[in-house]
C-alpha cells in the first residue's frame, strides 16, 4: 500500500484547548455534553480499558449529541495484536460507526514486535475517512514512541491519545512534550490517563498539549429494592448494583480550569 496516498494533512493545533471526555455509555455522553465537553470518546467495558460500544449506544449518542462523537474500535481487552477475524470485526465496526454518523473513530493495532501494524491501520484509516482518526493508547505499548509516531503520521492518523508510555499522563509528560515538539504539527498529541481536576492545569503546562482526554465519573446507586448479595454476575469484589457514569459537574469544573488557563 502506498501510504503517501492516504496522508491527510491536519490543521495546526489550535490555541483553544479541547476537552475530550471518555464516556462509558450514551447516557454518560449526554452528561459530558451537559458539562461542556467539546468531544466524547464513546466506549464500553471500561474495566478492560474500553472496547467498542453497541450500535444502540452509538445511535442514541448521535441522536442527542451536537458535540463531536468519536467511537472506540476495539474488539476485546488485553493486547492490541489482533487475529484476522478480529480485524474483520474492526472493519465492520468502523463502517457501522460511519453509517451512524460518528465524527471519528479511535483504534490501534500492533505487530507482535511492538511496532505499529501500518498495513492494517492504513486499511482502517482509508475505510474510516472522512471521519477523524485517533490512535488510542495502543501507542503506549509500542517499543519506540518516536518510531510509532512517525508511522502513524505516514498513514494519515490525526491524533494520538497517550499517557507518554507511563502509568499516568503526568508521569509521561516529558515524553509527551518532546513528541509534540518533534511532531512539527503533523499530528496531534492528546494526553490522557490519570488526569483529574486537581492536576489538569499541571498536565496542560507540563505537556504543552492543546487537547486533553479526561474520564471524570460519579457512582450511581441502584434503584433496586430487592438485592441479592449472595449472587455475583462478575468479579466478586465489585458491586452488582451500583454503576458509574460521567459526572457533568466534574466536566464543568474541568472546563472552567481549561478556560482560566487559556
Amino acid at each position: 500500500m502506498n501510504f503517501s496516498e492516504i496522508r491527510k494533512p491536519i490543521e495546526k493545533c489550535k490555541t483553544v484547548m479541547i476537552l475530550e471526555a471518555c464516556v462509558n455509555s450514551a447516557i454518560s455522553a449526554i452528561e459530558a455534553q451537559k458539562g461542556g465537553a467539546d468531544r466524547v470518546e464513546l466506549c464500553e467495558n471500561m474495566l478492560e480499558g474500553g472496547c467498542t460500544p453497541s450500535t444502540g449506544s452509538i445511535k442514541l449518542a448521535r441522536q442527542y449529541l451536537h458535540i463531536g462523537l468519536f467511537v472506540m474500535i476495539r474488539p476485546r481487552g488485553e493486547d492490541f495484536c489482533y487475529s484476522q477475524k478480529e480485524f474483520e470485526i474492526m472493519k465492520h465496526d468502523v463502517r457501522s460507526a460511519k453509517e451512524m454518523g460518528a465524527d471519528g473513530v479511535a483504534f490501534g493495532i500492533l505487530n507482535p514486535n511492538g511496532t505499529i501494524d501500518k498495513e492494517r491501520m492504513a486499511e482502517l484509516v482509508q475505510l474510516a475517512r472522512p471521519m477523524g482518526i485517533t490512535c488510542h493508547r495502543a501507542f503506549d505499548m509500542t517499543r519506540d514512541p518516536y518510531e510509532a509516531m512517525n508511522d502513524l503520521i505516514s498513514i494519515g492518523v490525526d491524533r494520538i491519545l497517550t499517557s507518554g508510555q507511563s502509568n499516568s499522563a503526568l508521569l509521561g509528560a516529558p515524553l509527551i512534550r518532546e513528541l509534540i515538539r518533534k511532531s512539527q504539527d503533523k499530528i496531534i498529541l492528546m494526553p490522557g490517563h490519570g488526569i483529574k481536576e486537581h492536576n489538569l492545569e499541571e498536565a496542560i503546562r507540563k505537556t504543552g498539549a492543546n487537547e486533553v482526554h479526561l474520564y471524570l465519573t460519579k457512582n450511581m446507586p441502584t434503584v433496586m429494592q430487592f438485592i441479592r448479595e449472595d449472587v455475583k454476575m462478575g468479579k466478586p469484589e465489585l458491586s452488582e448494583y451500583d454503576h458509574t457514569i460521567v459526572d457533568a459537574e466534574r466536566i464543568r469544573e474541568a472546563k472552567k480550569i481549561i478556560m482560566n488557563y487559556e
